[in-house]
């Protein structure tokens, strides 16, 4: 009986474990779930035949080994930084790893060892990145095919509430790793925009958005996504001249969190003392330079920051908390964490509502032998279901479930280290995607 061993049972586990859980039964393997959160595992695994639950802290080096070893393939959802230390554990087993966060440098590295050990380390298999690769990948290899060569390339994803839930100011609900959302875009962007070379810090990330519309959803703000450069390679687009990822948000997301960015809350590596005895007025005090004048700190937040002190954005962060004299509380260490805590107990998904995400690939192409160039618009947008699944654990969750089962069925024979950007992966995996209602709309026009 084969193992299937899952890490992480947080909010975009759902789907990946019950479709795990149903192969398990098809093919009668066995799926262990671990998590330090013991109750959040059961609750995913529900006393399945095909399935355990166990405790598991990533920092216990013995208990990791263990589970590791005794497995035939491992899904790796937990926290970004953990990503290289659990593909090296699976390098040293010699068992194929999956992950759906960004390939880390380091984990890119190990390409040539994981080819010696006959396994494949996957990551970038999820939504975005994961979806967007293999459908962006399907796209350009139609154009290529008939006769046609990228000279434009601008990919678009989210992960938002559906238009209809107004539950907050910020226009925003915390459906995945909180985490995520506060450490997003924090080395920056670099992008191409008609030949040019751009590049963003982060102090300047959330202030470089424009308007996106999307089809039967509305209108969208949209800020630059990390490194877009590095897939010109990994897509073979030798003439693009225009080459953007950016991620989208509702509109008036951005100016609030270029402010959260000035401020400098988001920072996961510096410890602050008595962090959890503080009140959210004190921690945010931290954040602005001493003032021998005095006065409320949310005035000189505001001239700190050279914002409106009775504005749209200073209302949202005091609807935030970041002023309440409340205590912190909880195990916070660092700012992240609070920031994480915060945006967790503000920006829920309200009960019965739904969540929405939106992938969108926008090509431009030319075909020299026909003198013709053309536009491709490629769309998918799927929602949630009320009080049920959400579609971001089914988007994240799908394509590593999808490929963890081709690897264990023998009909994925690659080694090393791989993005879902091969015929081999993408091909399958967005069959059967489709399968499971993940369809995306293609739109082609002359221009």
């Amino acid at each position: 009986m084969k193992s299937v061993l899952i890490l992480g049972a947080g909010q975009s586990s759902p789907f990946l474990i019950s479709y795990m859980l149903e192969q398990a039964e098809k093919y009668n393997w066995f799926v262990t779930v671990a998590d330090y959160n013991l109750e959040a595992a059961s609750e995913k695994v529900n006393n399945h035949p095909k399935g355990q639950a166990v405790q598991f802290d990533v920092n216990d080096e013995k208990l990791r080994n263990m589970l590791i070893e005794k497995s035939d393939i491992v899904l790796n959802l937990l926290a970004p930084p953990f990503q290289y230390l659990i593909a090296l554990d699976c390098l040293h087993y010699s068992k194929p790893v999956i992950s759906a966060s960004y390939e880390n440098e380091r984990v890119r590295d190990l390409n040539k060892d994981a080819q010696r050990k006959g396994i494949l380390i996957l990551n970038e298999m999820g939504l975005d990145p994961g979806i967007d690769h293999m459908s962006a990948m399907a796209l350009i290899q139609k154009i290529r095919n008939s006769g046609g060569y990228v000279t434009s390339f601008v990919s678009y994803g989210s992960a938002v509430p559906a238009p209809d839930v107004k539950s907050n100011p910020l226009d925003y609900c915390v459906t995945w790793n909180a985490r995520n959302v506060v450490m997003a875009g924090e080395t920056g962007a670099i992008y191409m925009e008609e030949g040019q070379v751009k590049m963003l810090p982060y102090s300047q990330l959330f202030n470089r958005t424009w308007a996106v519309d999307v089809d039967g959803v509305g209108t969208f703000e949209a800020y630059p996504n990390r490194d877009s450069m590095v897939y010109q390679d990994l897509f073979k687009l030798e003439k693009v001249k225009t080459m953007v990822r950016g991620t989208l948000r509702y509109p008036g997301w951005s100016e609030t969190w270029a402010q959260i960015v000035k401020l400098g809350i988001p920072n996961e590596f510096l410890e602050i003392p008595n962090l959890c005895k503080m009140t959210y007025s004190q921690f945010t005090e931290m954040f602005v330079p001493l003032n021998s004048n005095g006065g409320k700190v949310e005035t000189r937040v505001a001239n700190f920051l050279k914002i409106s002190p009775t504005g749209v954005i200073m209302e949202k962060l005091k609807w935030l908390g970041l002023f309440d004299d409340k205590i912190i509380g909880g195990n916070v260490k660092t700012s992240t964490d609070v920031m994480q805590k915060i945006l967790t107990e503000k920006l829920p998904l309200p009960a019965g509502k739904r969540d929405m995400v939106v992938l969108m690939h926008k090509l431009e192409a030319e075909y020299p032998k026909e003198n013709k160039q053309k536009r491709f618009i490629s769309t998918l947008v799927d929602y949630g279901i009320p009080d049920g699944m959400t579609t971001i654990a089914k988007t994240v969750g799908a394509p590593a479930g999808i490929a963890a089962k081709l690897i264990l069925l023998g009909e994925l024979p690659l080694t090393g280290t791989h993005i879902p950007t091969h015929p081999a992966i993408y091909a399958k995996v967005l069959a059967e995607l489709e399968e499971l209602g993940l369809k995306f709309i293609e739109k082609e026009e002359e221009i």
